[in-house]
């Protein structure tokens, strides 16, 4: 239960590849698969499996469950593959600064990539 509290008053930092420039208003057009492109660049959103539920709940407004509907009706509809999920912190921002599309969300305040938003 302390957990759980810990865990709800964590800041969420939305990142993105340094050379890539996004705004807060496209995040959850990013996450559910709407917006694919920043000009040319292909976006590739990148999920937390640490802070996933607090960032779905924070800057998406949905669940888990209806999160992964989302992405299994886009899967067979779109041929769209959902977001690849790293283990934590560490792994979304590594990521995050070599691929040139990548946004992504951590806990701990990063560097070395943009802060597109901080809830």
């Amino acid at each position: 239960m302390a957990l759980l509290c810990l865990f709800a008053r964590a800041e969420i930092y939305i990142i993105s590849h340094p050379g890539l420039h996004i705004t807060a208003d496209q995040i959850k057009d990013i996450y559910t698969g709407e917006k694919q492109f920043a000009g040319t660049i292909r976006l590739t959103p990148i999920d937390n499996g640490i802070s996933q539920n607090a960032f779905l709940a924070a800057a998406l407004g949905l669940d888990v469950m209806k999160y992964n509907a989302i992405w299994i009706r886009r899967s067979f509809r779109e041929g769209q593959s959902p977001p690849q999920v790293k283990p934590g912190d560490a792994a979304v921002i590594s990521y995050v600064r070599r691929a040139p599309g990548a946004v992504g969300y951590v806990t701990t305040q990063p560097s070395g990539v943009n802060i597109v938003y901080k809830f």
